[in-house]
Formats: C-alpha cells, sequence, structure tokens
C-alpha cells in the first residue's frame, strides 16, 4: 500500500526503484509536452528481476531486441544522495557492482525416531556450518571507484574520526585498523570494502517427531568484482569445515566490468549537484547490490548509476516492511533527473 505521511512516501519499493522509474517516465512526459526535440533518442526501459529473477527484462532485451536499446551510453539506478541528520553530503555515481551469487548448503542424513535421537543430525551439523560461516569477515580489498568513494567521502563527512578512517582505508595500502571501525559503524561501509555471505533461507526436518532427513539453507554472497565465484565456494567449503554439508552454485554468476567515468556524465552530475545542493560532492560508487547495469555493462553499453533523490545513509530500509523516501527528496530527485537528461540528450 502506498502513503504519505510525515514527509515520506511510504510503500514496497518507493526507494528501490519505483521513486526513479516513476522520475523517468513524468519527466519524458514533460519534455513531450514542452515539445522538446533532443539530439539523440532517449530510450525507457521497465525491466523487472534485477536481483536473482528467473527472467530478467534488460537481459532478454540485450540478447533479443539490441536494436531497441543499442546505445552510446545508459542511466540507470545504483546511484542516489546520502545525506546524515538533513545535512546533504555526497551523490553517488554508480560504475560498478558487485557479483550476486546464491550457495545451496546441504545436509542428508537416513533418520529415524526421534525417540532415539544420535549426534548425527543433519539440522545440528548445518547450524554449527553456518555459525562458522557467520564468524567470518572476508578480507579487505579496494578497488580505483571504492578508494575513490572513500577519499571523496571523507571530504564532507563531519565526524572527523570517521572521515580519518575514510581517508586511511583509501590508502594504497588500505588501513585494516580503520576498516575494521568502519565496517562496524556503518554496514554499507563494511559491503563497500569486502565480499559478504549471509545465509537468507533456512529448511530442515519432515515431521515433529522424526530425525531430520535433510536440512538445507540458501547463503546469499555479493562478490567483489575481480574475485571468482569459485574461490568464493572453495571459502565456504572450508569456512563450514564438514565433508556432510555440500555447497552448490545456486545458478551462473553474471560478473560485469566497470564502465569508465566518462567525463561528459561526470561533468554534468557535477555541475547539476553543484547548482541544486551547494556543498555536496560527487563520488564514484560501486554498488553493494544487483542491478540490471550488468546486463547493459555486458552488452558493451556503459552505464551509470546516477539518481539526485537523496536518504539518510543512517536509516536505509530497501527492501523493508516500511521502505520510504522524502517528498522533499523526492521531488529534487524529479528536477535533478529533468535537467540531466534534457542535458544528456544534447550533443
Amino acid at each position: 500500500m502506498f502513503l504519505e505521511k510525515d514527509g515520506f512516501f511510504y510503500g514496497r519499493g518507493t526507494s528501490d526503484d519505483k521513486a526513479m522509474a516513476s522520475q523517468f517516465v513524468a519527466n519524458l512526459i514533460r519534455l513531450k509536452e514542452e515539445g522538446y526535440a533532443p539530439d539523440r533518442d532517449l530510450i525507457l526501459a521497465l525491466t523487472a528481476d534485477e536481483e536473482g529473477g528467473t527472467f530478467n527484462g534488460v537481459d532478454w532485451l540485450v540478447k533479443n531486441h539490441r536494436d531497441l536499446i543499442d546505445a552510446e551510453f545508459a542511466i540507470n539506478e545504483g546511484g542516489g544522495g546520502n545525506m546524515r541528520k538533513g545535512k546533504y553530503l555526497s551523490n553517488e555515481v554508480q560504475a560498478s557492482e558487485k557479483v550476486y551469487q546464491d550457495f545451496h548448503l546441504e545436509v542428508t542424513n537416513p533418520g529415524g525416531h526421534s525417540s532415539l535421537p544420535t549426534k548425527d543430525n543433519a539440522i545440528y551439523h548445518l547450524a554449527a556450518g553456518l555459525a562458522r560461516l557467520s564468524a567470518f569477515d572476508f578480507p579487505v580489498e579496494l578497488n580505483e571507484v571504492t578508494r575513490g568513494y572513500f577519499a571523496r567521502s571523507a571530504d564532507v563527512e563531519t565526524d572527523p574520526k570517521l572521515a580519518a578512517d575514510m581517508r586511511a582505508v583509501a590508502r594504497p595500502n588500505p588501513d585494516l585498523a580503520a576498516a575494521a571501525r568502519l565496517s562496524a559503524s556503518l554496514p554499507y561501509y563494511n559491503s563497500m570494502m569486502r565480499t559478504t555471505c549471509v545465509a537468507t533461507r533456512l529448511f530442515g526436518g519432515h515431521a515433529n517427531n522424526a530425525l531430520p532427513q535433510l536440512a538445507t539453507a540458501n547463503v546469499n554472497c555479493r562478490i567483489l568484482p575481480g574475485v571468482s565465484p569459485a574461490s568464493v565456494k572453495a571459502k565456504l567449503v572450508e569456512l563450514v569445515a564438514d565433508p556432510k554439508i555440500t555447497v552448490a552454485f545456486v545458478d551462473e554468476a553474471h560478473p560485469s566490468k566497470p564502465s569508465p567515468l566518462r567525463p561528459d556524465v561526470m561533468t554534468l552530475v557535477e555541475s547539476l549537484t553543484k547548482q541544486m545542493f551547494p556543498g555536496t560532492v560527487v563520488v564514484p560508487v560501486m554498488s553493494t547490490g544487483a542491478t540490471d547495469g550488468l546486463y547493459l555493462r555486458n552488452g558493451e553499453i556503459p552505464t551509470y548509476g546516477v539518481d539526485g533523490t537523496f536518504g539518510d545513509a543512517d536509516d536505509v530500509r530497501a527492501h523493508g516492511r516500511d521502505e520510504r523516501v522524502g517528498v522533499k527528496q523526492y521531488f529534487e530527485g524529479l528536477e535533478f533527473q529533468y535537467r540531466l537528461i534534457k542535458a544528456l540528450a544534447q550533443k
């Protein structure tokens, strides 16, 4: 249900990503009503299943109707503005993203009657393996985009200790103590610096009075660009440390190479951000989630996540029951996108 309350639009997908979709549609209608004639084609594709769905619309378009979306570059979700306690800090341009990969963990057992329990229990095996996984952190690894993110974000960070840690991890040899503090301060910072794997679904047993014959879990990993999914699988096998727990890929991962930071796009985003949000810095960013941009990038269409709709860095509610976007911020993003589209349409 969609609801406007206390200065926010509430509803599933309001921030991720119906806000941007509606902004694109509204702005194309506005340009049409104004009689605006662009110098290049403007193509709008609204698709679904960006994160692990069974049918991805952009993947299908690239493979089957490339002619309909053949473009010099694309503007997509994945960026957006960050603010804290009402102060606008940074406007992100997403140029790369982590790799989405699910793993299926499974334990089988002959089972038996629950009145005759043994230590060889499928649920216990799986639970112990998952507990070992939960205690592990993948190593800190930064790239050009994430180093740029932390270096530029430090310039507008209001907490001097946090800013110092950002600069420390942006060095060629990241300060691991600073990385640990950043990871503890915000899950987003942790995900920017390392591959992450987390259990997201669990199933076990078949009857209340029977020993379990099967226990399974889904572990969802977001893998840093350049890290092979095979190496992550090998690490999971090592971490669960139990030959009774099998680890298998769920579907095939789709890595994508980063998009080059085009000067025309970046210069324009810098200019518009300066006009509309003075004092806010533009930062390149690697998305910790998955977007359709990976299919476009793999289809040789450079893609940039640019939004202009700001949200509180300490109040991320995407995919939550109380997902929301500020009304003021929504309409600011609407105007930002209008100016961006109109300017990019001019050669």
